[in-house]
């Protein structure tokens, strides 16, 4: 199980990011000051970071500053309501991988967080597929399969989410003219090359509902 040390002050924030978190089977270590921080990495290693900037003691970007410094090159997402441009470069400046601004929609959060966590594995395997997602490969039963790069977008957002309906509108984010005869197309192409079972929840979006088609 993938661990997250979440950094964020506002509790009530904190503890709905958490829970979600926690409701996508990852583990979750949630502090509320820069210092636990500092305190926690020393014992432990974390998969993800995800901080808030504006926290007591110390801010989340000299945190991730101290931490870069110290080697420490996990990943790390900052959420923030500070929207400035100096903010945002500053971040992506001491070692940041993403920036989410508040407020945000969970799901964006989750989306976020599957791609980063999954982007550091070496493969994804399942049943007779197999994903390589440095290299933008996908393998059925060892034979290569050629994808295009939105049946590719729409891909790899199915298997970073297959717990949960993707909402038509997520999905549009993957197309260069979004349809929803369009995103059908597509959708189905995908189907009939990997096999996987996308099913359209009416009114809703569309989720994997199982790895194979029946």
């Amino acid at each position: 199980m993938k661990r997250i040390l979440l950094l964020e002050d506002d509790l009530s924030l904190g503890e709905t990011i958490k829970e979600l978190l926690l409701e996508n089977d990852y583990e979750v270590d949630y502090v509320t000051k820069g210092n636990d921080v500092i305190e926690i990495t020393f014992d432990k290693e974390y998969d993800l970071y995800i901080f808030d900037i504006n926290v007591p003691d110390i801010d989340g970007l000299e945190i991730l500053k101290s931490l870069r410094d110290a080697d420490d090159s996990t990943p790390a997402i900052f959420i923030s309501a500070m929207t400035d441009l100096k903010t945002f470069l500053k971040g992506f400046e001491v070692g940041a991988d993403d920036f989410i601004k508040k407020p945000f929609y969970p799901e964006e959060l989750i989306v976020k967080v599957n791609l980063k966590l999954s982007s550091n594995k070496k493969e994804i395997a399942f049943n007779d597929i197999v994903y390589l997602p440095k290299n933008k490969q996908l393998f059925k039963n060892n034979e290569n399969i050629y994808l295009t790069q939105i049946q590719l977008n729409l891909f790899e957002l199915f298997i970073n989410n297959k717990n949960r309906i993707i909402e038509q509108e997520e999905l549009y984010d993957c197309l260069e003219k979004p349809t929803g005869n369009a995103l059908r197309f597509h959708i189905n192409k995908l189907k009939n090359l990997t096999e996987l079972n996308i099913k359209n929840i009416r009114g809703l979006g569309y989720k994997i509902d199982r790895y194979y088609s029946a």
